[in-house]
């Protein structure tokens, strides 16, 4: 199998899986609170990264890494599974699944926003249409279409679905500071995150075996969700001739979602949910085409 076909066959099983999570996180917390459902995914996780790099000979070479290196990536642990998935899942406890999967794919556009301060990098006029394009989107589905009157179906909820775009934009960039294998960083700082959410459930909640059917779903979530699906996507772009040429694959994963929300939760979609979806993506697409429209924009002023 060609390279490429082998970043499509990933990127396949990538959309695939994502697009079931939102169905996922609502059937599960059905049986467990969401700080169960993160206790039990993320130990999935790191258990399951371990095992990956020790097959791979890697998982002692982990350690290895210089002590600052070591406490930057625990540090993003803290971030990213703790406080993201923490916010994320209670946002899922308050809102229907379409609303709070919907708005968590605010944080490509948010990445562009905090790598200004937090990179230097430049912003252009195409990138603020892009970034006004998605906002409006955000709008619409938290609002149910009617942003004029700016009430929502549960504005505690509504805030921590659009606070974890941030998180998850400030972990990424973080990590991005930090060379090295992708794979190794996870488990770095899920490794250093499960530890604080064991904690935190003690602290919280008293720690019990959990019903079979919300453990089993809590594993889907970890494998799934956090764990096997980044490896896949990873291994998308290793094996792509280009980012672009499977990036933009991604933005299936909502819509799909949505056909499973819809089918299996049998929650009714909104049209203002969809509206708002197609302004979100249309958004990040904007700004993904931004350096190669702005580069046509200087050759077609020095023509």
């Amino acid at each position: 199998m060609k390279n490429q076909n082998k970043a499509y066959l990933y990127v396949a099983l990538a959309i695939l899986a994502w697009s079931t999570i939102a169905t996922a996180f609502k059937i599960t917390l059905r049986y467990i609170n969401f700080v169960e459902l993160l206790l039990y995914a993320s130990l999935t996780s790191t258990l399951l990264f371990s095992i990956y790099l020790f097959i791979n000979k890697r998982l002692r070479k982990v350690f290895e890494r210089p002590r600052k290196e070591l406490l930057r990536l625990a540090f993003n642990g803290i971030l990213n599974p703790f406080v993201y998935y923490l916010l994320l899942l209670r946002a899922y406890e308050l809102l229907p699944a379409q609303e709070a999967g919907t708005l968590n794919y605010f944080w490509p556009i948010i990445l562009v926003l905090l790598s200004i301060p937090m990179l230097g990098q430049k912003i252009s006029w195409l990138s603020i249409v892009s970034v006004f394009v998605s906002f409006m989107g955000i709008v619409i589905i938290s609002t149910h279409g009617k942003p004029w009157l700016m009430q929502f179906s549960n504005p505690f909820g509504v805030i921590l679905a659009i606070t974890c775009p941030f998180i998850w934009a400030i972990y990424w960039i973080l990590n991005m500071k930090i060379a090295g294998d992708e794979v190794e960083k996870l488990f770095i700082g899920f490794l250093s995150g499960t530890s604080l959410i064991i904690i935190y459930s003690a602290i919280t909640h008293r720690l019990s075996f959990p019903p079979i059917e919300g453990l089993a779903g809590a594993v889907y979530v970890g494998i799934f969700e956090m764990g096997l699906t980044f490896i896949f996507w990873l291994k998308a772009l290793r094996y792509s001739k280009t980012t672009a040429n499977i990036s933009n694959l991604v933005f299936l994963s909502p819509f799909l979602s949505l056909f499973y929300i819809n089918f299996i939760l049998k929650e009714k979609i909104l049209l203002s949910t969809l509206v708002g979806l197609i302004l979100v993506v249309a958004g990040i697409i904007m700004q993904q085409y931004v350096p190669e429209l702005e580069q046509k924009r200087k050759e077609a002023r020095q023509k």
